[in-house]
């Protein structure tokens, strides 16, 4: 789910530290500070899609530690999955991202249909790895986009 930032904005990865449009900046040679509607669109150009594993959920906060298992609704991806049969790769920006689609919406979806994997966090609560090796990690979307 967004966070508080997101939310607010009204758009994905708002928040000031978060380092997904840096990382998508670098990764599909994006002039630095487009508008977010030209994101979305190099987004799609690229042939990326940009998706919440959940619907909704109840959350204090931003951090999805704080996410309320018992509040949390999935996004229909299967059906998505049947409208756009082209997808065969998912990425995971996470492990909560992961675990909530691997626990509500895998068992929803035949097998082998898509292959998944969880990309480090671009979320500044994600201090593990440096902007250069989450980048590096993040490269293979290029490469399973056809």
């Amino acid at each position: 789910m967004p966070g508080q930032a997101s939310l607010s904005a009204s758009e994905y990865y708002a928040h000031s530290r978060n380092t997904f449009w840096p990382i998508i900046t670098g990764l599909l040679k994006l002039e630095d500070g487009l508008p977010y509607a030209a994101r979305i669109e190099a987004l799609k150009s690229a042939r990326i899609a940009l998706w919440d594993v959940l619907a909704t959920c109840i959350r204090p906060g931003s951090l999805d530690a704080d996410i309320d298992p018992a509040s949390l609704t999935a996004n229909d991806i299967a059906t998505f999955l049947q409208q756009y049969p082209a997808i065969k790769h998912i990425f995971f920006n996470g492990a909560k991202a992961e675990s909530c689609f691997r626990k509500h919406i895998a068992p929803t979806l035949p097998a082998g249909l898509v292959s998944c994997l969880r990309l480090p966090s671009s979320s500044p609560a994600h201090a593990a790895l440096s902007f250069d090796q989450k980048l590096d990690a993040w490269r293979i979307i290029l490469a399973e986009r056809h």
